[in-house]
């Protein structure tokens, strides 16, 4: 199934496609766009409404390895692309959903648990598989569809909200996510064959070079980058998923806070360029310093929310949030390896969405408690702090890039 091809560079394409659309863009970033709408709807508070995402967060954090043991097994589209359906079908049943937070909470939940599928395991999973020398750059630039999709889903959200209401808006996604990511999984997105991409790939998982799922769990590596992504997704998903409503609350218009947003995913498509560029020269845990400590200034700037400062806040947090996801699939890779890529990156996205979900909900919360998001700020730009120290204590790479043999010179022989 799928068009034969051998360019390792259309798994890239087919990856900034599917991730346009990928939960990220989709359910994630337009949290804060559904929070107030979904607030007057069903007359609750806003920790509550928080804690209803962060449940869905949960469930699709939870599906996440299980995914990747699949897809270890028995290849990326044949999970991929019934997956899609599924999660598609799902975010259009949101829709259907009554006057009811506890309902809403359930087919929330329904709809993240199948939205896993569309996290960037699928998609990192391929790209690791295609290329070992610019594994970064092909990493930044697929996952700049996430950077992409955060551009336009929170304005689309908002539009689609005035049209037709956030049950419509969810209905929409649903249909858009079918139409984009399922042909882009079906032409491009696969394993290499033996000899295909720049490691040539060899037709055994287990002739891979790398850990076992169980290997990985006993390594000091393993432990340091869950920590490192459960950070980092508390502090920089948490925050975003409030950036609205910080606005909001501050007299900006819905309209404009949501356009502030869509400056958030040009950042983050920046960020996840940059870092995915700098991956293949650098160390990565110095890349890491850099882009994980610009969100604490961003953070100071949101806190003022006037002027001009909220856009200086939102491009650095979106800089430090463009690198996290490529790290993940990239020192993976490098210090697990890739012979149970699909499982192991599944349990560091597991923890990545725990932080996820925990930081929408502390968010909302401390809202709640102190009337204000400033708390929540400085507890995320600790948290930031101590995982620029772990990612510092990696050490050098386990399975760095193999460098390809020179040429031959072949000499030919004079004409007589």
């Amino acid at each position: 199934m799928g068009i034969r091809f051998t360019n390792p560079w259309w798994v890239v394409v087919g990856a900034v496609a599917g991730l346009f659309v990928c939960n990220g863009p989709v359910m994630s970033f337009t949290f804060g766009v559904f929070l107030k709408p979904i607030m007057a709807d069903m007359g609750a508070q806003r920790g509550t409404v928080s804690l209803a995402f962060g449940i869905g967060g949960v469930c699709s954090a939870l599906m996440v390895p299980l995914l990747g043991w699949m897809m270890d097994r028995w290849s990326i589209r044949r999970v991929a692309l019934p997956g899609i359906v599924i999660y598609a079908a799902a975010t259009a049943l949101l829709g259907l959903s009554p006057n009811s937070l506890l309902v809403f909470t359930l087919l929330f939940a329904l709809a993240e648990a199948a939205s896993a599928i569309q996290t960037p395991l699928g998609y990192a999973k391929a790209i690791a598989a295609w290329f070992d020398r610019r594994r970064g750059l092909a990493l930044g630039i697929a996952m700049s569809g996430v950077g992409l999709g955060g551009f336009v889903m929170p304005q689309l959200a908002q539009s689609l909200i005035e049209t037709v209401g956030w049950r419509g808006a969810y209905a929409c996604f649903g249909l858009l996510t079918l139409a984009i990511a399922f042909p882009a999984v079906a032409l491009w997105i696969r394993e290499p064959r033996p000899g295909e991409g720049e490691h040539r790939a060899t037709a055994v998982a287990t002739e891979l070079p790398g850990l076992t799922a169980r290997q990985a769990l006993g390594t000091v590596h393993f432990w340091i980058l869950v920590v490192v992504f459960f950070l980092v997704a508390i502090a920089l998903n948490g925050t975003v998923a409030h950036v609205v409503p910080l606005l909001t609350d501050a007299g900006l218009s819905p309209a404009s806070a949501a356009a502030t947003m869509g400056i958030f995913g040009l950042a983050t498509m920046t960020g996840r360029l940059l870092a995915g560029y700098l991956v293949d020269r650098f160390f990565a845990g110095y890349v890491a310093t850099a882009l994980f400590l610009a969100p604490i200034a961003g953070f100071a700037f949101l806190a003022s929310a006037a002027g001009a400062w909220p856009a200086i806040g939102v491009t650095l947090v979106g800089l430090g949030l463009g690198t996290e996801i490529d790290l993940i699939a990239f020192l993976v890779s490098r210090y697990l390896g890739q012979r149970s890529f699909g499982e192991i990156y599944g349990y560091c996205f597991m923890v990545f969405g725990f932080g996820s979900s925990c930081g929408r909900f502390v968010g909302g919360y401390v809202y709640d408690l102190a009337g204000s998001y400033n708390p929540a700020l400085i507890g995320a730009a600790v948290a930031l702090v101590v995982a620029v120290i772990l990612v510092n204590r990696l050490g050098p790479y386990v399975y760095p890039a193999h460098r390809q043999p020179e040429p031959e010179l072949v000499v030919q022989p004079a004409a007589s």
